[in-house]
This record gives C-alpha cells, structure tokens and sequence, in this order.
C-alpha cells in the first residue's frame, strides 16, 4: 500500500468503491509515514450503507446454506493466497510484529473457515407440545432465520482477526453487513472486505470509514440494524447499550486479567506465561496479563528470573522477524503508560526494570510491591506493564483477582489440582486458564467477559447463534 500516485483504499457501499474528498492518514506507528489514505466517510455515505446493506437481505435469505459456506470458504482461500501482503500492511498499519501480524492472518483463515462450516449448522428443533396442556395432536418445530443487518464496530488492535468475527458468522447467519473499522488501523479490514464481496450481492458487505461520532452513531441508531457487534473501550460500550435501546448487542470491553502464581507451580512456565501475556503486541490487548499476582514465598525468584526473560526482548522495527516489541498505535498512548507508571511509583510501587519512554515506544516494565488499590491496576493499562501483587495464599490470590470491575479472562499457575479448581469456580471472569496465560484464544471457543467487559460472547458458532432468531412453527394434524 502507499499513499503515492493516489492509489487509495476506499470504502465499499453497494458493490463498489466510495471516496470522498476529505481523507483520514493512516500512520505507520514505527516511523510516522503515512502509508495510506481512506475517506473521511459522513452520515449520508453510512446511511447510504445501511440502506445498501438492508436491501440485500432477500438476496442474501435466496442463497443456500452451501452457496454461503462456498463464499467463505472461497474467501478464507484468497485470504490464504494474500498472507504475506495482509500480514505485512497488518504490521505496518498497527506496528505490531510481523510473526504476531502472520499469526492474526492465520486465525483470520481459520475464522472464515469456521464461519464456512457453521453456516451449514444451523438447526432448528421439534417441540413436543403433548407436554403442555392442549398441546395434544399438533406438531411443532423452530427455525433460524436471519436478524437482518448487523453493524460491526472494530479497534485498531486486531484490525483483520475482529473484523472476521463480527462479519463471518454475520454472513454465515446470511445477514448483511456495516463494518466500521478504526481509522487507525482499517487497511486489513477493508481488503478483506473487497474479497468477500467478490463471492457475494451487492450490499451484503459495505465498509465506512470515518469519525465515530458520526458513522458509529448511525448505525447504532438506525432502524434498519437489527444487532451491534462492537469491540472496543467500556465507555463508548456503555453509549451504544443506551443508544441500541432494542436492537441485540454483543459488547467486547475491556479486561483487566490477572496472572496468578502460587508457590507449587512451575516457576520457567509462569514466567513464560507472563513474558506472552504482558508483552504479546506491547500489551494493547484486551487479554493481556494486566496484573500478576503471585505469591509471597516465591515472589523474590519469581521477579528474578522474569526480569532476566524481560532483558532477553527485542524492541525494534516491526518488520523485522526478530522484533518482539513494537511501537505502541501513537505517541500519545505511549504517554498514558508512561503517566501511569510514574504515578505507581509515587504511590509506592517499586520499579526495577524498563519505565522508558522513546516516541511511541514503551519498554517492558515490571513493577513490584503493587497495590491492589492503585490506578495501574484497577483500570486498564493498556502497555507493556508487568505489576507484581503478593498475597499469602489462594485465598487471597482470588480475592485480589476479583478487585477490579473487569472479568474477561484470567490465569492460574498451580501444580495443585484442588488450587486450580477453586480458582476456576471463584474468579469471576468469562474464561479461566490454567497453566496457560489470558491471552490463550482460539477462534471457536466461547470468548466474552463478566462485569464491565462485556455481555454476549463471540467465538463462531456462538457468534451465529447470537446473529439468528427463532421462530415457531406449529402444526395442526387432528
């Protein structure tokens, strides 16, 4: 991609490219080049999509199950034969490594994949009436039809991976679609886009780019969109379920994840854990290890060997293969971590690695002698930040663990069975790992949070199940 020659991405309304005079920049976060230009889309070109999207619902109810399996199917192949191009512009787009920008291709594969076969899965069920009164002498089954148009709202973070799970299964349940990407990062989305929509009518996915108070209130809005998919902060969360009022919504938030680690584990697979969790993409990620929590009597050499696995990391230019820490999406998040680094360390958090700033880069930081009450743990720090909390025991650990209003995904590092389990029934978190770190995800599994990380889950099949409605059907056979 390059902003040269105006050879521009745009949007995708009806089946073909929209532009518009004013355009967003979209910045490589590592040297600050712009590397493209999208349209700055208005409130008539989203409503344009919606109204686009809308009239394609009979066409997209007219398909066969195996015609849309086909679409994706096929999709998820082309998608296959771009790895390199879409795992390049993923890593120049966000600044994320170029392995980590590989991997999110693949499970973008395997997510389109999986939409393929789940949209030939979609079963309705017989209901024996006899069990009710009168029901005596009639038949009756349900069916699975589609909720219409769904809007979908990504971050920058997993630009192509979370635009997949919104649309995939939304096309899988034959709804149209609206995609609104982040205008930081929306190159991966609207590519993938243009090939869906080369195996589908016209309409049935259309792409805006712009501001969100703009795009994303039309279409939360609009009376022609049945269901919100949105993944981003807990603020604009809590405006769209005011603004939805009745449509369906399925809300990715924050997460706040803890680590836990406790004196029977096995200390070379905690610290891994946690090198994976805190740093996978310089830690702007939902599932990120936010808060190690780990106890007292192996604390010291806990801390000790993580910071030697720390020092072992490579910050540098994503495009190189032996990168591990990228830029972060712009200067002024880096600013944030760096603010709330320092305001741990004046609340009396000890800092004994990292803590430094450069641009938009920010340096693995371990924290120790954490509070559970301070900022840098009770909100989302969304950086490479590894803060250390001790406890004295399990109960303790889980108590801690609990102290925050997120509950997306947590962690437990235990060889002891019992420990495990009391960990898995008294956290209160949408997933529990253990002996595996918050940032385990695969792309069929059940994935959504507790609290103020959300309601709804995605993970495919869960996904179209949430993008249908039931309906009855009874018949009389007296």
């Amino acid at each position: 991609m390059s902003n040269q020659g105006g050879n521009y991405m745009q949007m995708l309304i009806n089946g073909k490219s929209k532009d518009s005079d004013e355009k967003i920049e979209v910045i490589n976060p590592f040297n600050q080049e712009i590397i493209d230009n999208v349209p700055l889309g208005s409130s008539e070109d989203v409503n344009n999509a919606i109204d686009s999207a809308y009239m394609s619902k009979s066409k997209l109810r007219d398909f066969s199950s195996r015609k849309i399996s086909e679409a994706l199917y096929n999709s998820a192949r082309d998608l296959e034969k771009n790895m390199e191009q879409f795992a390049r512009l993923i890593s120049m787009e966000t600044g994320k490594p170029i392995n980590a920008a590989f991997d999110e291709v693949k499970r973008s594969i395997d997510t389109l994949k999986l939409s393929s076969e789940e949209s030939k899965r979609i079963y309705g069920e017989s209901i024996p009436l006899d069990a009710g009164i009168g029901g005596k002498g009639f038949m009756a089954f349900t069916l699975k039809i589609p909720l219409g148009v769904v809007g979908a709202i990504t971050p920058f973070n997993y630009p192509l991976n979370l635009a997949v799970h919104k649309v995939g299964p939304a096309l899988a349940a034959k709804n149209a679609v609206v995609l609104k990407p982040s205008a930081m990062a929306p190159l991966s989305a609207l590519k993938m886009a243009e090939i869906i929509d080369s195996y589908l009518p016209d309409g049935a996915i259309n792409t805006v780019t712009g501001r969100g108070d703009i795009i994303g209130d039309e279409i939360v809005t609009s009376e022609k969109v049945d269901k919100i998919s949105f993944t981003g902060s807990v603020e604009t969360g809590r405006l769209i379920s005011q603004k939805a009022v009745m449509k369906k919504v399925t809300l990715e938030l924050g997460g706040n994840d803890p680590l836990i680690v406790l004196k029977d584990a096995d200390m070379e697979k905690a610290v891994e854990g946690t090198i994976r969790g805190s740093y996978l993409y310089t830690g702007q990620v939902c599932i990120a290890v936010k808060r190690l929590i780990v106890e007292n009597s192996i604390a010291d050499d806990f801390v000790e060997m993580l910071i030697k696995e720390t020092k072992k990391l490579r910050i540098g230019d994503p495009l190189n293969p032996k990168t591990d820490i990228g830029p972060m999406i712009n200067e002024n998040a880096a600013i944030v971590v760096e603010r709330i680094v320092s305001n741990a360390v004046v609340e009396g958090a000890e800092l004994l690695y990292g803590g430094a700033r450069n641009g938009n880069f920010f340096e693995p930081t371990i924290l120790d002698h954490v509070r559970s009450d301070m900022k840098a743990v009770q909100d989302e720090t969304f950086g490479p930040i590894s803060p250390i909390i001790r406890v004295d025991g399990i109960d303790e650990a889980i108590k801690v663990a609990n102290d925050t209003k997120y509950g997306l995904q947590a962690s437990i590092f235990t060889e002891n069975i019992h420990n495990a389990l009391r960990a898995v029934q008294n956290i209160e978190a949408g997933s529990v790992m253990v002996n595996k770190q918050s940032t385990f995800r695969t792309d069929n599994m059940p994935f959504g949070g507790f609290k103020m990380s959300g309601m709804g889950k995605e993970g495919v099949k869960y996904a179209v199940e949430d993008m249908t409605r039931t309906k009855l059907a009874i018949l009389n056979t007296r």
